[in-house]
């Protein structure tokens, strides 16, 4: 899409504006940061501010220096020790105060500082409706919060957005994939399921956040004595070190935790859900049941762990029309990054091994223009006309906009997965082609054992104790294995781009009563380099419903419909398209065992011989979103 002159001028000061603020900043150490916060602003420290039940969390409070007037407020929650803040945190409370703002950071119920029992996402429908009711209440406040916070201080933004508080003006959440429920065709359930395998990023997670018998300060401890223990005595427990590329085998996989001896705690009570329990609508996730009522500016990324439902959550708030005004004002900004790692876009930008080139983008500046135009009246900081969506094009490597997702120009095109019945490994005749099957095609067939699972190389994925590496990395060491079926496009004679949702549509039977089916999108480049842009699971019980399962019957051929794909990638002339399908992507989901039983509480395996099937009557296929330009 082409950009006014004018445009590229604003975009280019941002830039340059926000690489100044940056590299500020930059120079400090932690303590440096807190010294300069200290320098420039008037503070509350260990403050606990009562919620409905009498229970205090601990709050920090930083406002300029001598301010007088109404101050608009952005609060930022965690269930990380950042008490002595540090780090990103530090810097935004800067630019926060800097700018005129009074900035908040708050220990998540049951963390550090703060009392009562620890829940994931921290109560927002009442813990965080209470707290923006005390600041609107507070003298020094205008009445208007925005939140602001990547990854767990993003999550539980989404429910408290459903609730429509009044001086919840703005907010931004970043990476905030494991606030979301369900939504739309996505019940991830805060990223514990893929298509209802479970990932194993949430058992090493919660490792080293929940801690069911935490020590806390004394409940009477109080004011300036409980601020000044706070600076010396940070509750912050270092558990023992876990080999987790060696103990993530373990089985029964829902005794990960407690074979280290763990007290019992939530992943114990997560792990014995199903994706579609009706339990996971009563805690503080967000669930497309609920409404919208606030402007977002929304960062998410490519390699990331949950772009999927992420940008189905998008589409749902800018439709969903509870609040007109909040649902007209949804803007979302998509990079090739990993999670969370939206501050290092720049020049010369890599994502695990691949180069993306300039991926530059002024986050900061923008975060503030938009908390300018909402919590403090002034329309012009965020221009009226920005574009709701700005991606990322890999491949392209070039910033792209578009009035919404996917792209208004995307069109559906069908590539199916055809074979002489040898797909297997790279080295077979798998074929990926535009043209449908005729006749009667012999299926590929693969067998699965669950004691020697496909391994993850790269992809979307996060906070897994380095079980994997995000990013785009070269799949030809998984491709020569015989249990990966592998299809692949002749050279494209042109560029194709590829932006929105990619479905794919398997036929598939199986010996076992119950296994699963991964599929994975590459790039293959003229030197035979299989970039991964992205992977999708589904277990074969939950093919058509998460709350009603059923059972496969051997040798019956089944319809599998995956949750999409989500990317925007430029496959290049001399480029060939690839498509993978095996039935494991291990440590990144949990194995199925194969049995049909309660996969999660046994530890025998069951092989499965699998097949993929594409005759004229049972074709599988990708429907690829391509933007002509």
């Amino acid at each position: 899409m082409k950009k006014s002159f004018s445009t590229i001028l604003l975009i280019a000061a941002l830039v340059v504006a926000s690489a100044a603020s940056a590299q500020d900043l930059s120079r400090y150490s932690d303590e440096g940061l807190r010294k300069e916060l200290s320098a420039i602003a008037d503070s509350e420290k260990a403050v606990l501010v009562p919620m409905r039940d009498g229970i205090g969390l601990s709050t920090n409070i930083w406002r300029p220096k001598g301010a007088t007037g109404k101050l608009p407020t952005v609060l930022w929650k965690t269930p990380y020790n950042e008490h002595n803040v540090r780090g990103g945190t530090a810097r935004y409370a800067i630019e926060a105060v800097r700018r005129g703002y009074a900035f908040i950071v708050q220990n998540e119920r049951g963390r550090y500082f703060s009392q009562g029992d620890y829940e994931i996402l921290g109560y927002p429908q009442t813990d965080g409706y209470d707290m923006l009711t005390w600041i609107a209440d507070q003298p020094w406040s205008n009445g208007k919060v925005g939140t602001l916070g990547c990854s767990s201080s993003a999550e539980w933004q989404l429910a408290l957005a459903g609730m429509d508080h009044p001086a919840h003006a703005a907010m931004v959440p970043m990476a905030a994939g494991a606030g979301i429920g369900k939504v739309g065709r996505f019940w991830e359930q805060g990223n514990f399921y893929t298509g209802g395998v479970p990932r194993t990023l949430f058992a090493v997670w919660m490792y080293g956040v929940d801690n069911p018998l935490r020590a806390q300060l004394p409940q009477d401890l109080k004011g300036e004595m409980r601020a000044r223990v706070a600076q010396y005595n940070d509750l912050d427990t270092e558990k023992p070190k876990v080999d987790w590329p060696k103990h993530i085998r373990h089985l029964p996989y829902a005794e990960l935790l407690s074979s280290l001896d763990e007290p019992p705690g939530t992943f114990e009570e997560l792990i014995a859900r199903g994706p579609g329990d009706p339990a996971w609508k009563t805690g503080g996730l967000y669930d497309d049941s609920m409404g919208w009522g606030v402007p977002a500016l929304w960062f998410n990324s490519w390699y990331d762990v949950s772009i999927g439902p992420n940008m189905e959550l998008f589409n749902h708030a800018s439709t969903v029309n509870s609040d007109r005004e909040a649902s007209a004002n949804q803007y979302v900004v998509i990079g090739p990054n990993p999670h969370c790692q939206f501050s290092r876009l720049g020049e010369d930008y890599k994502v695990g091994d691949r180069e993306m080139g300039d991926a530059s983008f002024p986050v900061d500046e923008q975060i503030w223009a938009f908390f300018d135009r909402w919590l403090k009246d002034k329309p012009a900081a965020f221009a009226s006309g920005t574009p709701h969506v700005r991606y990322f094009t890999m491949g392209a490597n070039r910033w792209q906009s578009d009035s919404q997702w996917p792209p208004k120009a995307a069109q559906p095109v069908r590539m199916y997965l055809r074979s002489d019945g040898h797909a297997n490994s790279m080295y077979g005749d798998g074929v990926l082609s535009f043209e449908a099957p005729a006749g009667d095609e012999p299926a590929d067939r693969y067998r699965y054992d669950p004691a020697n699972p496909v391994q993850t190389i790269g992809g979307g994925d996060c906070c897994n104790g380095g079980l994997v590496t995000a990013g785009a990395f070269d799949q030809r060491q998984i491709e020569s294995r015989h249990d990966v079926l592998v299809y692949t496009s002749e050279p494209l004679e042109e560029p194709m781009e590829v932006s929105g949702f990619v479905d794919a549509v398997l036929k598939v039977s199986s010996s076992a009563r119950d296994t699963d089916f991964a599929v994975k999108l590459v790039d293959v480049a003229p030197d035979g380099t299989a970039w991964i842009i992205g992977d999708t699971m589904q277990r074969a019980r939950y093919r058509d419903s998460y709350t009603q399962p059923e059972l496969m019957q051997a040798g019956q051929v089944y319809t599998l419909k995956p949750t999409p794909i989500t990317t925007s990638i430029r496959f290049d002339k001399g480029h060939r398209i690839r498509v993978e399908v095996t039935s494991s992507n291990f440590p990144k989901f949990a194995r199925n065992l194969n049995t049909g039983g309660s996969n999660e509480t046994e530890s025998e395996v069951v092989v499965a011989d699998n097949a993929v099937h594409h005759s004229a009557d049972a074709a599988s296929y990708i429907e690829l979103p391509v933007v002509k330009r």
